[in-house]
């Protein structure tokens, strides 16, 4: 199997370049600072039945007061207040239904959900991935620095960074800072109104220590390490707020005012992500780079390959 940081990297600049992860502390400078997210994916995925019998499978999605937000995927449409039989035992209360879409859901009193998804959980693989959860998904689909549990999808951008890759990075003098962004479902929806401005982005919990913004402001060039990282920074830019939520939507004509250069992967057309990284390094520019990584035979999406996007 591939090591993650022998995966290609795609460097878009003045010109482009095909190198490898391995190869980003060639591609920087000291004095660069790189900022990445620390979140933690949590085993979101939980199976559950009917008293009748009937599988139903819920996608939590983030703790809302005694509650959980939670896609619920079933046969037949649920009923509020229906109670369903969970692993290790216990009842999880739907307490508004849904049919193939967005509800909520509540765990026994006394439940620990954190223990209890750890135990009975499973990783929350993107949609787009059609095969069943693999035992190597719980260490694959995280990055080696994940510390802060809440993520119901990873950094992917991230899941590149090897310890050895660090240890280069720092012999190099380039720093290393992280924040947390817990990055939600809503990363991989797609764009389906006409005016893009008719969008609606689902907010995401972020949050960086006084320390860390510090040294943003003092580096003479910040290197985001996935579209969450560069979401978080540039939303603080702008409301001056260290922690909370964002719903930032970047689009083509986004005055960024705090990141230089962006290592992300490959994403689906249509989709925020795309929008973003189009309104990072140009349209045209990326419009052009997708064309020549397909042509040779990039890895798209969350397992595949990445790119670091240096615009003049």
């Amino acid at each position: 199997m591939l090591e993650r940081d022998q995966a290609r990297l795609f460097v878009v600049g003045d010109s482009f370049q095909h190198r490898k992860v391995f190869d980003l502390p060639d591609l920087l400078e000291p004095g660069d600072l790189i900022i990445l997210n620390n979140t933690k994916v949590i085993p979101a995925r939980l199976f559950t039945h009917r008293k009748s019998g009937g599988r139903v499978e819920i996608f939590l999605l983030e703790r809302s007061g005694g509650f959980w937000r939670a896609l619920i995927n079933s046969s037949k449409a649920l009923r509020d207040g229906e109670i369903l039989d969970a692993p290790g035992d216990i009842e999880i209360v739907v307490e508004d239904s849904a049919y193939h879409g967005e509800g909520k859901v509540r765990f026994p009193e006394g439940v620990d959900v954190n223990s209890y998804l750890l135990k009975h959980g499973l990783p929350p693989l993107p949609p787009y991935i059609k095969r069943e959860v693999r035992q190597r998904d719980f260490l694959q689909y995280q990055t080696i620095y994940a510390e802060i549990p809440g993520a119901v999808a990873a950094p992917t951008a991230g899941l590149h960074f090897t310890p050895r890759l660090l240890e280069n990075i720092y012999a190099r003098e380039i720093r290393i800072e992280y924040l947390t962004l817990h990055v939600g479902l809503g990363t991989f929806q797609p764009v389906r109104v006409e005016n893009i401005e008719d969008h609606i982005m689902h907010a995401e919990h972020y949050e960086i220590s006084p320390y860390v913004w510090e040294s943003v402001e003092k580096a003479e060039r910040v290197v985001a390490v996935g579209t969450t990282t560069l979401r978080a920074l540039e939303t603080v830019a702008i409301t001056h707020r260290l922690s909370g939520k964002t719903d930032l939507f970047i689009t083509p004509g986004f005055d960024f005012q705090v990141v230089d250069k962006l290592m992300t992967n490959f994403h689906q057309p249509r989709t925020t992500l795309f929008m973003l990284v189009s309104a990072f390094a140009g349209r045209e520019k990326i419009k052009a780079a997708y064309k020549e990584a397909i042509a040779n035979n990039y890895r798209l999406f969350s397992y595949g390959d990445a790119m670091l996007l240096m615009p003049a």
